[in-house]
């Protein structure tokens, strides 16, 4: 006997889910803009400052432009590619009683959104961490040099990119108090391990979800 054939009239679900998410995590980069901007403002103030004696005289010219650039590097990480790239967002503000807190966003992942790549999320944590070093080894060759009319400089770019860093860190952690271990943790998984998309969403559904410390 023959085996009976499936009925062309019936349907036949099949399972591309894991396909189609698959092929999503990796895909290389979809906020390319937000991607560019994330390396281009901080990459700018170091290399502005390395060749400020090549390309200009003029130390407050100089000054003045890796300030601006480590200004708009700092609000367009802590405002925009942090959203955009990992789905989180911090800031820090004040209440009535002089108090300050810690805000943290990480945006839900439900399956109709659109989740960060692991492209991005290594991009965002790799410029994240690595350049506030570069500004720490600029701090330790400014003082052993005696440059010290660019020591102001040196420690304003370690401020503002570990302060982005920082801020994020705990983001990341969902606000765990104990930042030196919150670091240790995250710092660890970032560098050893595989970034995986999923490493850097809350699950949950779509929106936002806030934590307040």
């Amino acid at each position: 006997m023959k085996q009976a054939l499936v009925d062309d009239t019936e349907d036949v679900s099949l399972d591309f889910g894991n396909e189609e998410e698959l092929a999503f995590r990796k895909a290389k980069i979809r906020h390319p803009l937000a991607t560019f901007f994330h390396l281009f403002f901080r990459v700018s103030a170091i290399v502005t400052y390395v060749g400020c004696d090549w390309f200009s005289r003029s130390f407050v010219g100089c000054f003045v432009t890796v300030l601006l650039l480590l200004s708009f590097d700092f609000w367009s990480v802590k405002n925009v590619t942090g959203r955009l790239m990992v789905g989180l967002r911090w800031w820090n503000q004040v209440d009535e009683d002089g108090k300050s807190h810690w805000i943290f966003e990480a945006r839900k992942v439900s399956p109709n959104s659109i989740a960060a790549t692991e492209a991005e999320a290594r991009i965002f944590w790799l410029g994240l961490i690595i350049c506030p070093i570069i500004w720490i080894v600029f701090f330790f060759s400014t003082l052993f040099s005696l440059k010290l009319k660019w020591l102001a400089l040196v420690i304003a770019g370690i401020s503002l990119q570990a302060a982005n860093l920082y801020g994020y860190i705990l983001c990341k952690m969902g606000g765990e108090s104990d930042i030196s271990k919150a670091a240790a943790s995250f710092l660890s998984q970032t560098v050893f391990q595989t970034a995986c998309p999923r490493d850097f969403e809350k699950p949950g559904l779509e929106g936002l979800e806030i934590h307040k410390c």
